[in-house]
């Protein structure tokens, strides 16, 4: 069975929604899945600040924490980010600036990788958040996996993005089309199956 972690960063709900998708849509390809969220760094006081944002994480307070084993664990793994001007949030980014001890060490070669954002305006960054995503990957030696349009999904209006699942929220926390959703769903699967297949062909080369 395939391994996929799906490691996300939601202030409001809309990428932790679309992390839930994706990692439904990965469990339904037949993929053992952890759902994992990265740690939270703003003061309290922020967070309480913002009714969304406290609601937010009072909800998902169960959902465990992202930690180096669950990296090390997965074949595959789905990050998720909002953009913040242009750049994935700074939760996400610490997670990543972990992983040292596993880069060094030539764990982290051949994980599939993917990613996915939401932001609150069209043209709001999402494209360069995932290029700047994946400036971490090229130096992991992962195999970055985009969706491509390699789906009719991918060419709904709401949809579009080339290089990961993307929603456009207008400001409304956890509001995500549901074209987005089955974008995400879309690209987990196919992270799924290019997982199983380089699984499979790196065991019996």
């Amino acid at each position: 069975m395939t391994n996929v972690a799906v490691i996300y960063y939601s202030s409001t709900g809309n990428v932790h929604r679309m992390a839930e998708a994706a990692a439904a849509a990965a469990e339904k390809a037949g993929a053992e899945v952890r759902l994992r969220r990265a740690a939270e760094l703003a003061p309290q006081s922020a967070i309480d600040g913002n009714e969304a944002w406290a609601a937010h994480a009072a909800a998902t307070r169960d959902v465990p924490v992202a930690t180096l084993e669950d990296l090390e664990w997965a074949d595959a793994v789905l990050f998720g980010t909002p953009t913040r001007f242009g750049l994935p949030a700074a939760q996400l980014k610490q997670f990543l600036d972990t992983t040292g001890g596993l880069w060094f060490r030539g764990k982290l070669i051949n994980k599939v990788v993917s990613s996915f954002t939401s932001t609150n305006n069209v043209h709001g960054g999402q494209e360069s958040t995932i290029l700047a995503l994946n400036n971490t990957f090229y130096h992991w030696g992962a195999i970055i996996v985009p969706p491509g349009f390699a789906d009719p999904v991918q060419f709904e209006k709401a949809n579009g993005n080339p290089y990961g699942a993307s929603s456009v929220t207008d400001g409304v926390p956890g509001q995500v089309h549901a074209d987005n959703l089955s974008a995400v769903a879309f690209q987990a699967t196919r992270v799924v199956e290019i997982a199983t297949a380089l699984r499979t062909g790196l065991a019996t080369a």
